[in-house]
């Protein structure tokens, strides 16, 4: 049984690329209104029935409804002095993220992280604005002493926004930012935004094989599309969230952004991170022993609750990780905006220019879920083919993890992109024409895709449009 979520419970320009012929008569729509999910009325979290038999496989549905309500509560709690938040982070919450249209989702127009006031010693950096996305940093190469960028040193780790220091609760622990102001001003400084976890428990639940042969057919596409996957350096397998893939488990997925995004050490992440340039470049001693143990509570912070029973037995990260697994897919609109034939015109073209050779419409099934039945043999209509493309010097942002170059992306699901704000890895348009034509650059797998788009009239373009925003 999966779960959707109702309305938000949060208070909360690129120019086109030469070559690309775009008329000024297409426009975006703008994001789609309603619920991501189907879900109305007042209830905010009902069963979803996604399969033909609706009784989870193991458990009974109220337990599972509990494990969803469970890991949905604390998805959305303040993380500060709870679970002896660590020393840096850029968020204190899971929804202070994963808010766009409602929990869970990615990032809203109104960014929390220019509001929230953490540190007094903290300074607000330039790329964070009340209505840009919620953004996480990463300076692609280490810097030299003199200040200067050294591009032989690859860096690409997460640089936390903001510090403990200051705090009630910092005690004697007094650490720096980064330097955000000289990695801007170098040109030295990426981002990336949330993704959305809407239906991630049905992409969690695709096995090699069927992702395999996704890959296979698409060869041949005559388009100059290749694609490759990224895999988990511990069992070989195919890894399949975050921008480039990089991780292979919706548990895995937690912990690290338990850890690396909120600060708190956790069974799967049990150490206190230190900046890349204090743990990884050569000099680096890591955190100071003042920033560790600030809790006084021991390693990990988050642990598994063995006093408890029912579901709050689960530590925090696995509690994550349910209420993720168990989140339901978007429902598209058959009708808005524009109405039921452009929206089938937009889905016919966006399959004919090419787009569908990586935005995959459906893959066929997921494999039978111990978890829930729910979850198996199930069609997951995600528009993805989980692998990861050259996207060219546009979007490359010279970080690399895993087997995914810097110019390499995992293909976004497209599920739910009616209704999101901000597109493309780092945010950087509001507008899904631009997010589309800058999927062309040097070197980008997708140039002869955008090219064919290029060439329908602005009417065909615009039912595109409106099929995307129909998701």
């Amino acid at each position: 049984m999966l779960f959707k979520i109702g309305p938000a419970t949060l208070s909360a320009g690129i120019l086109l690329l030469s070559g690309i012929s775009v008329s000024t008569a297409q426009t975006d729509p703008g994001v789609r209104p309603g619920a991501i999910n189907g879900q109305t009325g007042a209830t905010q979290f009902q069963p979803l029935p996604v399969a033909s038999v609706v009784t989870p496989a193991t458990g009974d549905p109220t337990n599972a409804i509990d494990f969803f309500n469970d890991g949905l509560l604390r998805f959305q709690q303040s993380k500060q002095n709870v679970n002896g938040q660590g020393p840096r982070f850029n968020a204190n919450q899971c929804g202070g993220c994963h808010a766009q249209p409602t929990l869970g989702g990615t990032s809203t127009a109104s960014n929390l992280q220019a509001f929230a006031v953490f540190s007094p010693e903290d300074v607000l950096p330039s790329f964070i604005t009340a209505t840009g996305p919620v953004r996480e940093a990463r300076f692609p190469f280490f810097f030299n002493a003199d200040g200067s960028v050294n591009t032989s040193a690859p860096n690409g780790g997460v640089e936390t926004l903001f510090t403990i220091s200051g705090t009630g609760g910092a005690l004697n622990c007094h650490i720096a930012q980064p330097n955000f102001a000289a990695a801007v001003a170098a040109n030295n400084v990426v981002f990336r935004i949330p993704t959305p976890l809407f239906g991630a428990g049905l992409l969690e639940n695709l096995d090699d094989s069927t992702l395999i042969a996704v890959r296979v057919a698409a060869q041949g596409n005559g388009m100059g599309i290749s694609g490759t996957f990224n895999h988990n350096g511990n069992d070989g397998t195919i890894a399949r969230f975050g921008w480039k893939a990089q991780n292979k488990s919706l548990l895995l997925f937690a912990g690290e952004a338990d850890n690396v995004e909120m600060g708190i050490t956790n069974e799967l992440f049990p150490q206190e991170r230190p900046l890349p340039e204090e743990d990884q470049a050569q000099g680096g001693r890591g955190l100071p022993s003042t920033c560790l143990n600030i809790a006084q509570l021991g390693y990990p912070e988050d642990t598994t609750n063995m006093g408890a029973a029912g579901s709050a037995v689960l530590s925090e990260v696995e509690s994550f990780a349910q209420f993720m697994r168990l989140l339901a897919p978007p429902i598209p609109s058959t009708t808005t905006p524009g109405g039921a034939t452009s929206i089938a015109n937009g889905a016919s073209l966006f399959s004919s220019v090419g787009c569908a050779v990586c935005h995959t419409p459906r893959i066929n099934s997921t494999q039978p879920s111990h978890i829930t039945s729910s979850l198996g043999n199930q069609t997951v209509a995600a528009y993805t083919d989980l692998e990861i493309h050259h996207m060219g010097t546009g979007l490359n942002d010279n970080v690399s993890q895993g087997n995914a170059a810097g110019d390499q992306f995992r293909t976004a699901p497209l599920w739910g992109v009616g209704q999101r704000v901000f597109f493309l890895h780092d945010g950087r348009t509001k507008n899904l024409l631009a997010a589309i034509t800058a999927h062309r650059s040097s070197g980008s797998e997708a140039n002869t895709v955008i090219a064919n788009f290029s060439s329908l009239s602005a009417s065909q373009q615009q039912d595109v449009l409106n099929f995307l925003r129909s998701l």
